[in-house]
């Protein structure tokens, strides 16, 4: 591979990504884990706005589908010892300069959420970490999945008038991992907590009951699923256990996911996680925040019939990374969150 990489902007403790329609194009959210700004980009990596300079604490974002720039974010999470005033607004740009933030729901601890449209229907699917602690560490209360259908119009909801919110699934302690994967042309979600890996899938017909799938079973940080052989059947990328150090991937053998490769290194606090084509090629990239702190792309060599991996950036420290393919090259976006930097990452094939 053939990389090119490009500052974009220092941000501190950078954390979240997100498209974002907006005025007709595809922009990018950039927004800070602590008590720091979020930014506006176009895909070229140029600042357009300043959508806000704190609070901060974003987990999650999410462009509100067929709105004009509106799009939902975590807010106050600091940290899983500091989120239990965290909840999700609601943002809508006025002007340059000047975005409206308003209360969704208050939901502590919320730390991954999407919106799935199926059927012409908007499903708020939302991951809580935890559900509470006392002091720090605390890990006694699991946390929780939950869910609510979304009206197209948003306005009606502020701190005193919030949207009410099913719960899925409970008894998910350390629920972190968060993806969206397509199946059957339906978006579906992949979450990951300590009992392992599920995939819900959002009601057909504006219905309300939504089908949860258990993948694996094993401690899980975060997974995506890629086909990256080309037989036809996704292979399971995951983190394991919660920020942990192993990055393995599974194949499906007589129903049930089976290891076939783990990365031989330790990749300390393993975190950021992109499952697609990389130039054409099906591609799992992977970050982690400690030890050597690389960015990396793992694929399937047919030729030696095993999967490979390719360091594309080291002692970078990333917390997210986020792909989109722009005048026909591929791209590569990434928190590089223990060093302060948003980085782009344009990538060719040699």
């Amino acid at each position: 591979m053939k990389i090119e990489k490009k500052v974009m902007a220092k941000l501190n403790k950078c954390y979240a990504i997100a498209p974002l329609m907006y005025q007709g194009e595809t922009h990018l959210l950039v927004a800070a884990e602590k008590q720091d700004p979020c930014y506006l980009f176009d895909l070229d990596g140029n600042m357009v706005d300043k959508v806000w300079d704190g609070p901060g604490g974003v987990m999650s974002m999410s462009w509100v589908p067929g709105s004009d720039g509106q799009y939902l974010s975590t807010y106050q999470f600091y940290s899983p010892n500091d989120s239990k005033e965290a909840k999700i607004v609601i943002v809508t740009p006025r002007k340059k300069g000047d975005w409206e933030v308003r209360t969704l729901v208050d939901l502590p601890h919320i730390h991954r959420f999407d919106i799935l449209v199926r059927d012409g229907h908007c499903y708020l699917i939302a991951c809580a970490l935890k559900s509470g602690h006392e002091y720090k560490e605390d890990w006694s209360m699991p946390g929780k999945v939950y869910a609510a259908k979304l009206p197209e119009d948003l306005s009606c909801f502020d701190k005193d008038h919030q949207l009410e919110l099913t719960v899925l699934k409970d008894n998910m302690l350390k629920n972190h991992g968060y993806y969206r994967v397509t199946k059957d042309g339906i978006p579906t979600s992949i979450i990951s907590s300590n009992e392992g890996v599920f995939r819900f899938t959002p009601p057909a017909n504006g219905g309300d009951n939504w089908t949860i799938e258990t993948l694996l079973t094993e401690p899980t940080s975060d997974a995506t699923l890629v086909d990256l052989d080309g037989d036809g059947e996704e292979e399971l990328c995951t983190f394991s256990p919660f920020h942990g150090e192993k990055v393995r991937i599974y194949k499906k053998v007589d129903g049930a996911y089976q290891k076939v490769y783990e990365l031989p290194e330790a990749a300390e606090f393993t975190h950021a996680i992109y499952g697609g084509n990389l130039c054409g090629i099906p591609s799992f990239v992977v970050g982690h925040r400690k030890g050597d702190r690389n960015l990396m792309v793992i694929r399937y060599n047919a030729e030696k019939g095993d999967y490979q991996c390719e360091i594309i950036d080291k002692d970078c420290g990333p917390a997210n990374v986020f792909h989109y393919i722009h005048n026909g090259k591929d791209v590569l976006i990434s928190t590089n969150r223990e060093i302060d930097e948003i980085a782009m990452y344009t990538i060719t094939e040699d």
